[in-house]
């Protein structure tokens, strides 16, 4: 057997030959069997009810959808408003397809997505939900503004564009304008430091509608890690640098509190005001902190103000939590926030009290 060829054809026969006798079957045929379930159809976005916002009047999405079958698929359409934009019938895989349709024609107004699956012996299945687009104006930050979170059904920064990491499952509901954040046991925002930490000023502005359940909680804190205490939820709360808002009390009175780290050795204590959370309403809350004082408002009216020996240090303060002391403020128990958040605004200057009370008005 000089040539190739026909060692090749030797070889190719005896291991024919030796799969036959042990009984081997490389290449089997299965039969798919009866077709005797209907398709499944899931849309994944957009979600029913969402307010979809985007800067153009007429606007593109993405619409995502999921079809499966236990057999074969036949045809995917896709509706908007009664009218067909996307008509599928083929596939990389027979029974799943993964369908991302992108639209480039969307306009305000309420809308209502519909799709329908159909798989080869004719069976087939519906999905639809209803959804609202609206355009936003390009938010154009105020003087000294570094951070705005509107919560419009997303935890974004619109100003560096950059979204926040959320742990656990903080959600959305009503909120003082569109939507507002939620939160859950064990649920909070992170966000790192970069674009806030600038100058030795700072001030934040925010909606809350308070639940006094638990009883306290952080709710913006900006603290360095206590190397000497590693650990969660063990003593976590060096409080020489960074900033430290929160809240602890009854379920009839909550007292909101600023700690605020000094030269990386010293702090300094604003023990605030009280709020009632049980008339259920929207509080409007402020802090400002200059080079020799910070300062609590509620409402649009300064409740405390604390005097500071040097102003507020920035060493290690990497990373801040929205609605939670964790992972840097923990030894007090000043853990996860259930309470409603909007339109959280921080800047790198102080802000005036005509500017306070304008951020605290709703139009």
């Amino acid at each position: 057997m000089k040539n190739p060829k026909y060692l090749f054809i030797y070889l190719l026969l005896m291991a024919l030959a030796f799969s036959c006798k042990k009984e081997l079957d490389p290449i089997t045929s299965i039969a798919p069997g009866p077709d005797e379930n209907a398709p499944v159809l899931a849309i994944n976005y957009p979600t029913d009810g969402k307010v979809i916002r985007l800067s153009d009047e007429v606007g593109t999405i993405t619409f995502e959808l999921v079809a499966s079958d236990d057999i074969e698929l036949q045809s995917v359409v896709v509706q908007l408003d009664g009218v067909e934009i996307g008509n599928y019938t083929t596939f990389k895989d027979y029974r799943r397809a993964a369908i991302d349709l992108v639209y480039n024609q969307l306009v305000d107004g309420n809308h209502t997505l519909t799709s329908t699956v159909t798989d080869l012996t004719g069976k087939s299945a519906s999905a639809s939900v209803s959804f609202k687009k609206v355009t936003i104006s390009v938010y154009v930050p105020l003087p000294g503004e570094v951070f705005y979170m509107p919560f419009e059904d997303e935890f974004l920064d619109v100003i560096t564009g950059i979204s926040a990491t959320a742990v656990g499952t903080p959600d959305f509901a009503e909120g003082i304008n569109g939507t507002a954040y939620m939160g859950a046991t064990d649920s909070y925002l992170t966000f790192p430091t970069t674009e806030l930490v600038k100058t030795g000023n700072i001030s934040a502005s925010f909606w809350m509608k308070v639940n006094a359940d638990p009883t306290r909680s952080g709710i913006l804190t900006m603290s360095p890690e206590d190397v000497a205490n590693p650990g969660y939820p063990g003593v976590q709360n060096l409080r020489t640098s960074g900033f430290r808002f929160f809240r602890e009390g009854s379920a009839a009175s909550q007292q909101f509190k600023l700690n605020v780290g000094l030269g990386g050795t010293d702090e300094s204590w604003n023990d605030g005001g009280n709020t009632d959370p049980t008339t259920g309403e929207w509080v409007h809350f402020a802090y400002t902190v200059s080079d020799t004082a910070s300062a609590i408002y509620i409402n649009g009216e300064m409740v405390r103000e604390s005097k500071m020996l040097k102003p507020i240090d920035w060493t290690g303060c990497d990373v801040l939590t929205i609605m939670s002391g964790v992972p840097r403020f923990t030894e007090w128990l000043h853990f996860s926030d259930l309470s409603l958040m909007d339109e959280l605004h921080i800047f790198n200057r102080v802000l005036t009290v005509e500017e306070i009370q304008a951020l605290g008005t709703i139009e």
